[in-house]
């Protein structure tokens, strides 16, 4: 991106040394100048502002205050050792906090000097006060750079302000980079398209991110940095997809034979909805082209993916292929085999499974079948990946639940053919669209979104804290129709030690409300050992235990068709979108299901509006986008460890119409320039030769 100078490590700018550029490489990931010029801000605030302190209010995000130390005392012992400095002016005093820099403090911090405070602040008995403020000794020298009103802040951390490099002095740091070597930024993007979007200049977005000369200037620099982001993102996506359309071939599935026509006729439990039909036909037409097939599959809870899994995988059969279909655990893939298996019969097409549990003599037997290509579908877990596991002539990879598998494992999965397989990727998340343009930008997209005739929509209800024997009482009647119950409690890394107490309290009323013998509880929760979980999960399955109680396990996947209720404790700490995969557990029966949210009785704004939705909506893909809103995409859908979205400025649910020009602006380069050979496009070609450097093209989506 930068070439020359501002590849400089960042110990050489001068005021860092090699101290300072340790820390800035391990709390900040700066290693270079340029890393350092993509730091942003993450906000900026007027510092012609000044609050008098009874204008204080702990509402306020950051203030200034100007006052005089009247005061300064070190109280505590040991590491409850703290420094409160009172700052006074004419309508009040504000206590100055500071836990660390103790040295610095008691040596600097003048009694009766004038000083300009800046932080958050926070009142305690009637108190305000600001702990660890920035200060400024008053009048202000007059060497600021920048406009005083749009002052910069950055993110700063706590071994950082330690030696002076809070958000103050990261500022300093950027005025010298900027003020030496602003002319070594180069432009990334072509001329064309800066002119068709009117972007301003990669040098000028990098000046007015910092140190915008106007608002205006801001929104500019900021609308081109987004721009350029997600360009660049699309740019690596579909470039993937573009060589692989030009680089692999894939096996034609030629015909639609016995298999799938007998299985449509004459097993298939229920017509199809015109949703299914689209998919398939969308899987077959993609199968004709002799280019190899990436499709992600989308479909709401309960909307009949498994279906249309099965029936590419018998056109693969059909096509002389066998198949094989990936969950990501084996609970999971269990239920796979047995509903594959319910629905065909074993002299049709043979299915196996293959997981972490099977016997190794059972796997011997099986890694025999499966090179003399008696095994048409193979369900499994990780396992499947081993280096031993290889097939007669694999045509389709069935991956369910995308992004609990990483690229790697995929793309072993793809070496065990000459001809790479075929790939059809189900996820029972319904992605928002911007979402899913960004990590699966590369595949493409089909969506399930009816669901089968006949499906009562699931009634939800949201109760608090104090309408709990409402809740056990409706539990009871259910109960006695002969449903059956889940009862889930959140668990959480950071407080698992208060979550697993909450459950042991939970099961302990529950035992006192159901009592035995006339109930029977099964509970599961993470800290079981498998073959555990397994046992209790089976009587629940096979109706012997009326309730299960449990954490988040259930989230993916279990089908019990009797369970009508859901009940979910704390809902309030829920994601919606783990709040709609848990409610998905129920309404697989033909039955009227109903999900019960118990929260506290105070809700923040956000958990409130995410359990509104909840009670009012049951379309996945509108609870995605506004989860996509509430959260942001980082916690969506596991990415965050996908590192794709590394998103510094951009944010997919406000810049959904950058994101859909970027797209169509590369879609429509691709087409004229399919190899980046025009001169306009040489900055183009050089970036992706840059990025591509040890990464070969054969790791799919």
């Amino acid at each position: 991106m930068y070439t020359g100078i501002l590849t400089s490590p960042i110990e050489y700018l001068k005021g860092v040394g090699p101290k300072r550029a340790e820390l800035l490489k391990k709390e900040l990931g700066i290693f270079s100048y340029d890393h350092l010029l993509n730091y942003y801000p993450f906000r900026y605030i007027d510092r012609t502002r000044f609050y008098k302190i009874n204008e204080l209010d702990p509402e306020l995000p950051l203030v200034q205050v100007i006052g005089r130390i009247t005061d300064k005392q070190l109280i505590g012992e040991k590491h409850k050792k703290r420094i409160v400095a009172k700052l006074t002016d004419e309508t009040g005093t504000i206590e100055l906090v500071w836990f660390q820099s103790l040295k610095w403090v008691d040596e600097n911090v003048m009694r009766g000097k004038v000083y300009i405070a800046f932080g958050k602040p926070n009142v305690f008995n009637g108190t305000y006060s600001i702990s660890h403020p920035e200060l400024e000794s008053y009048p202000r020298p007059t060497t600021i750079t920048g406009n005083l009103t749009l002052q910069p802040i950055y993110n700063s951390t706590e071994k950082l302000k330690k030696h002076f490099l809070d958000s103050k002095g990261i500022q300093k740091l950027q005025a010298l980079v900027i003020q030496q070597h602003l002319r070594e930024v180069k432009e990334t993007l072509p001329n064309y398209i800066s002119d068709k979007y009117k972007l301003v200049s990669k040098r000028e977005a990098i000046l007015n991110i910092h140190f915008p000369a106007t608002a205006r200037a801001l929104q500019d620099a900021e609308r081109r940095l987004k721009f350029e982001e997600l360009f660049f993102i699309q740019l690596q996506l579909l470039n993937t997809k573009q060589q692989r359309s030009l680089k692999y071939r894939g096996i034609r599935f030629d015909k639609v034979g016995d298999k799938v026509n007998t299985f449509y006729r004459e097993m298939l439990p229920f017509e199809l909805t015109n949703a299914q039909k689209r998919v398939i036909k969308e899987i077959r037409v993609d199968t004709q082209r002799g280019v190899q097939m990436n499709r992600l599959v989308q479909g709401d809870v309960g909307s009949g993916k498994t279906i249309v899994a099965l029936m590419s995988m018998l056109l693969a059969n059909d096509n002389g292929c066998q198949a094989c279909m990936m969950a990501p655990t084996e609970i999971l893939a269990r239920q796979h085999y047995e509903s594959l298996a319910a629905l065909i019969q074993d002299d049709f097409v043979k299915v196996a499974i293959l997981t972490g549990s099977t016997t190794k003599k059972q796997r011997t037997v099986l890694h025999q079948q499966l090179e003399d290509g008696e095994i048409d579908i193979l369900v499994g877990t990780h396992a499947l990946i081993e280096d031993k596991v290889q097939f007669k002539n694999l045509g389709i990879v069935v991956i369910d639940e995308q992004h609990r598998f990483g690229v790697e494992q995929r793309a072993k999965l793809w070496r065990k053919n000459v001809i790479p397989p075929h790939i059809l990727v189900m996820t029972a998340t319904p992605i928002p669209r911007t979402l899913a343009m960004t990590l699966y930008g590369d595949l493409d997209v089909s969506v399930i979104d009816e669901l089968p005739a006949g499906r009562r929509p699931i009634e939800t209800h949201h109760l608090y804290e104090g309408q709990r024997l409402r809740m056990f009482g409706f539990m009871k009647e259910e109960i006695k129709k002969g449903r059956q119950v889940y009862v889930v409690y959140p668990l959480i890394k950071e407080s698992e030690k208060l979550d697993l107490l909450y459950l042991e309290a939970g099961i302990e009323q529950m035992r006192y409300q159901f009592p035995l013998p006339d109930y029977q509880i099964s509970v599961v929760h993470g800290k079981m050992t498998n073959s555990d979980k397994q046992y209790e999960m089976q009587r629940f399955v096979e109706g012997k235990t009326q309730i299960m109680v449990a954490t988040t396990v259930i989230e993916v996947g279990v089908n019990v068709p009797n369970a009508s209720v859901m009940v979910i404790e704390n809902s309030e700490r829920f994601g919606l979108s783990q709040l709609h995969q848990l409610r998905g557990r129920v309404g697989r029966g033909a039955e009227q299901s109903f999900c019960i949210l118990m929260s506290g009785n105070k809700l923040t704004r956000e958990g409130k509006l995410r359990l509104e939705t909840m009670v009012k909506t049951n379309n996945g893909f509108e609870i995605s986008e506004i989860d996509l809103q509430l959260r942001g995409p980082g916690d969506l859908s596991g990415t965050q460890q996908s590192g794709v979205l590394d998103l510094k400025m951009a944010n997919l649910a406000k810049d959904q119409i950058i994101l859909q020009e970027a797209r169509n602006t590369i879609i429509a380069i691709f087409e004229e320039d399919p190899l980046l050979e025009l001169p306009q496009n040489h900055l183009l070609k050089s970036f992706l030769e840059k990025k591509n450097q040890g990464i070969s093209f054969d790791k799919i989506s």
